[in-house]
């Protein structure tokens, strides 16, 4: 007789791949190199302060990703739909910001319907959109606070689940 199998716990972070971006350009040229990892399904959720680079990191995404329209802060509307113009999948760009629940709050978006067929980008998605997928890129853009002008941001990728397990993060550090 063959023991159970063992329940599938949370999946569990792989490790991180840290770049150090220096410009806005920088951070869109990362998303555009991000870009040609990323596939339908996949859900990214991304981190940091107001001002950090969600957005400019995103919009890189989005040029990488040959999407239609321009990738702009959907803050005050929560979530924009841009589709592709070629063969790629579409970006969903959503804006967690305003939301204080989690995913039930969320469940009027349809995340979960357009996570199939979609890239799904989620700025200040933690706590929020985690019970998704088990399959996640979480990416956390620090930068430095208070009175500064200083464009040095500090990105960390940590891919969770099997599907990042078999991509290659460290390709977007060079």
């Amino acid at each position: 007789m063959e023991a159970p199998a063992a329940p599938q716990g949370p999946a569990e972070p792989l490790p991180a791949v840290e770049i150090t971006v220096t410009s806005p350009d920088q951070m869109r040229e990362l998303g555009r190199k991000l870009a040609k990892l990323l596939r339908a399904g996949d859900l990214v959720m991304l981190t940091g302060e107001l001002g950090a680079g969600k957005t400019t990191l995103t919009r890189g995404l989005g040029e990488g990703l040959g999407v239609r329209g321009a990738v702009t802060s959907p803050t005050f509307v929560i979530a924009r739909v841009h589709p592709s113009l070629g063969d790629g999948p579409p970006l969903v760009h959503v804006d967690a910001y305003r939301l204080s629940g989690g995913l039930d709050e969320m469940e009027d978006l349809d995340l979960d319907v357009s996570l199939p067929e979609s890239v799904i980008v989620v700025e200040w998605g933690e706590g929020k959109v985690e019970e998704l997928t088990d399959d996640r890129l979480q990416i956390l853009i620090h930068r430095a606070v208070g009175d500064t002008t200083d464009e040095v941001r500090h990105v960390t990728l940590t891919g969770i689940g099997e599907r990042w397990a078999a991509a290659d993060l460290g390709v977007l550090a060079v």
